[in-house]
C-alpha cells in the first residue's frame, strides 16, 4: 500500500473531502480500525434508511459499546440531514466523527455549515511523486495522472478504460445523481472545453457561446469542478506594481488523466516537446508543490502574473502577504536565459522574492539570478524556504 502523506490522525472530528478515487475510505480504514464504527452511505439500504429517518442515526449512536470511540460515515453528502444528529453528537458524547466526501457543496445547502467549525477539514488528492517513491514515472504521470487505481493498473488499455468509466461515472454519479445541475448535456459539453482550455485564461463568454448557456452558467460550472475538488482555480496576482493586468484566472483540472479522458484525446499518446505536454507539465508541478504544502498544513497563496503587455509568470507564491517565489515551469531539458527574461524582467519589481525555474532536466545551475533546479529538486528547495519565510 501506497504511504500518504496527508496527516489526517487528530482527536477532533474532521471531515476529509476529495474527489471520487483519490483513496479517501482505504486511508481511513488504514489509519482508524480498532474501536470504529462505519456507516457507508454508498450502500443503498443504508442511505434510503437514513434519508428516511436522520433521526435514526442517534438512537443507533446512543447504542454503541463504550469500546467505540470513533465512527466513519463514508459519503457524508448523501444524506445531509446527518449532520444535525452528529452536531448534537459532538456536544453531548466524546465520540470523534470523520466524515467522508466528495463534495462539501451539498453540506452547504443542506446542513448545518459544516458543524459551525466544531470539525476540522483535510482534503485528499491523487497521488504525489513522492508518495509514490521509486514506482513514479512522469511520463505516465501526465499521460494517465495519479488516482491511485490507475497507479495500479499495469497495462495502458486498462488505464484508458478506467479513465474513460471515471469520467462518466462523475457525470452520472457526482453531478447528474447528486442533482448539482439540471440539464446534464451543456454540462457534458462544458466538461470537454474544460479540458480542452485546462491551464489556460479563462473566457466566460467565449466558453458559454460554445456550450450554449449563459455566462453565468459558466461560472457555476466551474464552481460544481471547484467544489467537487475536480479542479482548481488559479487567480491573476492583484499586488503587482504593474498597472496593466489582465485579471480572468486559470483553471486547471485535477488529474491529468481525467482532464485526456474528458477531452476525448486518452486514447493517444503524449509528444514531449508540444504545447499539451506543456501545459500537462506545468499543471503538475503547480499541484504536486500545492498539496504538498497541504499535506503540511503550510498557509500559502498562489496566483499567475500576466501583464497585457504579454509578460507572464507561472506561478506566484506568498507567504502572509509577502511573495517569497515566482516560478517559471519548463518541460523541456535544457533551459536558456531567453526563456527566463520574463521571470528576470518582473523579478526586479518583487524585492526579497527569490525567483526558480523548475524543468525537467537533471542539472542544477544559476542563470542572471534564476535557479534552475530539476522539478523535484526545486520543490524540495522550494520548502526549505517555506521554513523561514
Amino acid at each position: 500500500m501506497v504511504g500518504r502523506l496527508a496527516n489526517i490522525l487528530t482527536k477532533q472530528s474532521f471531515f476529509l473531502f476529495g474527489a471520487r478515487g483519490t483513496g479517501k475510505t482505504s486511508l481511513v480504514k488504514e489509519r482508524f480500525s480498532d474501536g470504529t464504527y462505519y456507516i457507508d452511505l454508498l450502500n443503498l439500504e443504508l442511505e434510503a434508511k437514513y434519508q428516511l429517518n436522520p433521526e435514526s442515526l442517534f438512537s443507533e449512536l446512543s447504542a454503541l459499546p463504550p469500546s467505540i470511540h470513533t465512527v466513519v460515515i463514508d459519503e457524508i453528502q448523501k444524506v445531509p440531514k446527518l449532520l444535525d444528529v452528529v452536531h448534537r453528537k459532538i456536544e453531548s458524547t466524546n465520540l470523534r466523527f470523520v466524515l467522508t466526501g466528495s463534495s462539501a457543496r451539498k453540506l452547504r445547502v443542506g446542513a448545518a455549515n459544516l458543524l459551525a467549525g466544531r470539525a476540522v477539514v483535510f482534503n485528499l488528492y491523487p497521488l504525489l511523486a513522492a508518495e509514490l517513491g521509486a514506482a513514479f514515472n512522469l511520463y505516465d504521470a501526465l499521460l494517465y495522472g495519479t488516482l491511485p487505481k490507475v497507479t495500479n493498473l499495469d497495462d495502458a488499455m486498462e488505464k484508458r478504460r478506467f479513465l474513460l468509466a471515471y469520467a462518466n461515472t462523475y457525470l452520472k454519479e457526482e453531478v447528474w445523481g447528486e442533482q448539482l445541475v439540471r440539464k446534464i448535456e451543456p454540462f457534458r459539453r462544458f466538461l470537454q472545453i474544460a479540458a480542452q482550455t485546462h491551464g489556460q485564461q479563462l473566457n466566460y463568454s467565449k466558453i458559454s457561446r460554445e456550450v450554449g448557456v449563459d455566462d453565468s452558467t459558466v461560472q457555476t460550472y466551474y464552481s460544481i469542478l471547484e467544489d467537487t475538488l475536480v479542479g482548481f482555480f488559479l487567480p491573476a496576482y492583484a499586488g503587482s506594481e504593474r498597472k496593466k493586468l489582465r485579471k480572468a484566472p486559470k483553471f486547471y483540472l485535477f488529474d491529468n488523466g481525467v482532464k485526456r479522458a474528458l477531452e476525448g484525446v486518452v486514447d493517444f499518446d503524449l509528444v514531449p516537446g508540444t504545447f499539451e505536454y506543456g501545459i500537462l507539465f506545468e499543471q503538475f508541478v503547480i499541484a504536486e508543490i500545492m498539496r504538498r504544502a497541504a499535506y503540511k498544513e503550510i498557509s500559502l497563496s498562489y496566483s499567475f502574473l500576466a501583464t497585457e503587455g504579454g509578460v507572464e509568470v507561472d506561478l506566484v507564491i506568498e507567504r502572509g502577504r509577502k511573495v517569497v517565489a515566482l516560478i517559471e515551469i519548463k518541460s523541456g531539458k535544457k533551459v536558456s536565459v531567453d526563456q527566463l527574461k520574463h521571470l528576470i524582467s518582473l523579478g526586479q519589481d518583487f524585492h526579497g522574492a527569490r525567483l526558480f525555474c523548475l524543468y525537467d532536466g537533471s542539472v542544477p545551475s544559476v542563470i542572471d539570478g534564476v535557479q534552475v533546479l530539476p522539478w523535484q529538486m526545486g520543490i524540495a528547495e522550494l520548502f526549505e524556504l517555506f521554513k523561514s519565510a
